[in-house]
């Protein structure tokens, strides 16, 4: 009796195309997505747990805050990584692995039975969402034509800001039902769900459709090193700016992180003029540079990547800010959190799709300006709120700020690369990335220091339980800085393109 070999499961591009036919694109990219779904989650989601955090190891506001700061490092050092991470490993081992990291952090968080193991497994979640986010972006550039990348960005939207936006408010719900250890294993089910996904739909070749190739591509690790020196020394000159034992190192901090970004960039440029500016810098140094100096003699990503910086301290900094202020401003619990939160989210989720169509059809700096807006004035129209402030208006004041967010990233991501020639996709989508979780980075912190600095001008201080005008007044400083701060936005995104470029590339994905 003659049995059949067995088909092999498609693996390469080619295959993987032959065999799910013209919808494969939309199942690569729903792949990749449920991954950026569980890393972004886990970024955010650690804030409205801090306070019971602080409880449960006895730890101060500063030293908690490093359960998500640690996080936010990690995550903008490693992306960096990801071109050279896809070309050594092909996207099938890269994203697998990723996966792993997030699944092994989220359950070891989750029965840490000290801080520091807490912290531990936040930085392993943070290196592996990285590594995943900068994915989706190139694969929407690669696989899908000009005139679907709205749509396929407002998909991609769905994982990058539903998921922060709906994770405080299920974590809310858990935190107050099981505790905060049950927000380390939300990330679970995703994980799996990736991880089985991958082995499906995401091929193993390398990007240029070619085989991975460990031998010829070489991380530039002295790039590496200089960009999370000057990345570390940031972040912590930033938290040694609360005061405490480690407020005089705080601005030789912020020169070594100057100093080091000023040297990760000159770095940069000689890995690509070379020592005798023939174009050999590869030879010269560490391998291909990390983040390509020719990203940014396009004017739209030029001005993409200040938007971005802007966004993400927007965007990080407020969604640590807004569960503080729901719980130590007005007095509500941490299930109210989910409860005022939960509808932004619904709404954002419809908003997202629709904004990604409409970048198809309209200027892109128009929708960008417009979401910027909407943002502003959701931060702006917290300072009418006073103690006591009915839940609706909280309600509606968030939905106008998820809105806003929806209007604003399937169009970003867009307008930055869609003039850039194929070869920089992949460096386009790490850097701005890399910009935008830098200044999500330097939010939290912002946040956090604007907040406490306001507490003490006002006379207050959130070691006592009960809220009180003067609390109150220090939260609406904040919000009003980070409105500001998305009106500057708004003046470098009218400087970006209208629409994509013509002659954008629209080859597959690889």
């Amino acid at each position: 009796m003659n049995i059949a070999p067995k088909t092999p499961r498609p693996a390469t591009l080619a295959e993987m195309q032959a065999h799910y036919g013209e919808k494969y694109r939309w199942r690569l990219l729903l792949a990749v997505m449920i991954g950026t779904m569980a890393s972004i989650m886990s970024s955010t989601i650690i804030n409205v747990a801090i306070p019971d955090l602080s409880h449960h190891f006895h730890l101060g506001q500063e030293r908690a805050q490093w359960a998500s700061s640690g996080f936010m490092i990690a995550t903008t050092v490693s992306m960096l990584c990801t071109p050279w991470l896809l070309s050594a490993f092909g996207y099938r081992r890269t994203y697998v692995v990723t996966m792993l990291m997030l699944l092994g952090g989220g359950v070891v968080g989750g029965f840490a039975d000290n801080f520091e193991l807490v912290l531990a497994a936040r930085v392993v979640e943070g290196i592996a969402a990285g590594v995943v986010l900068p994915i989706p972006p190139i694969i929407i550039m690669r696989a899908f034509a000009p005139h679907e990348r709205g749509r396929a960005g407002g998909i991609f939207g769905m994982g990058v800001v539903l998921a922060p936006a709906i994770g405080p408010s299920i974590g809310g719900l858990l935190v107050s039902l099981l505790g905060w250890r049950s927000i380390f294993f939300m990330v679970v089910p995703f994980c799996l769900a990736a991880l089985w996904l991958a082995y499906r739909y995401v091929p193993v070749s390398a990007p240029g459709g070619v085989a991975p190739d460990r031998q010829g591509n070489r991380l530039d690790w002295l790039g590496l090193l200089l960009s999370g020196a000057g990345t570390v020394a940031l972040i912590n000159g930033m938290v040694a700016l609360h005061g405490g034992p480690a407020g005089p190192y705080a601005w030789p901090l912020l020169t070594l992180a100057v100093v080091c970004l000023a040297a990760f960039w000159i770095w940069q440029r000689r890995q690509v003029a070379g020592p005798t500016g023939a174009g050999e810098g590869a030879r010269a140094g560490g391998g291909q540079p990390l983040m390509h100096p020719a990203l940014f003699n396009s004017r739209s990503f030029a001005a993409g990547s200040l938007v971005a910086f802007i966004y993400g301290t927007a965007l990080f900094g407020s969604t640590y800010l807004l569960p503080l202020y729901i719980q130590m401003a007005q007095g509500l619990s941490a299930a109210h959190v989910g409860t005022i939160m939960l509808p932004a989210g619904l709404v954002l989720a419809v908003t997202i799709p629709l904004a990604g169509r409409l970048s198809d059809r309209f200027p892109i700096r128009v929708l960008i300006c417009i979401g910027l807006a909407l943002l502003a004035a959701s931060f702006a129209l917290m300072l009418t709120l006073g103690l006591g402030a009915a839940i609706f208006w909280l309600v509606i004041w968030s939905v106008l700020g998820r809105i806003g967010l929806g209007f604003v990233l399937p169009s970003l991501n867009n307008g930055a690369m869609g003039g850039l020639e194929p070869k920089l996709i992949s460096q386009a989508s790490s850097a701005i990335n890399f910009i935008r979780m830098l200044g999500g980075s330097i939010g939290v912190s912002l946040c956090g220091i604007v907040l406490e600095w306001r507490i003490a001008a006002h006379g207050d201080n959130l070691k006592q339980t009960a809220s009180s005008p003067a609390r109150l007044a220090a939260f609406d400083e904040v919000f009003l800085m980070l409105a500001l701060l998305c009106a500057l936005a708004m003046v470098a995104a009218w400087r970006m393109q209208g629409t994509p470029r013509p002659g954008a590339p629209t080859t597959r994905p690889n």
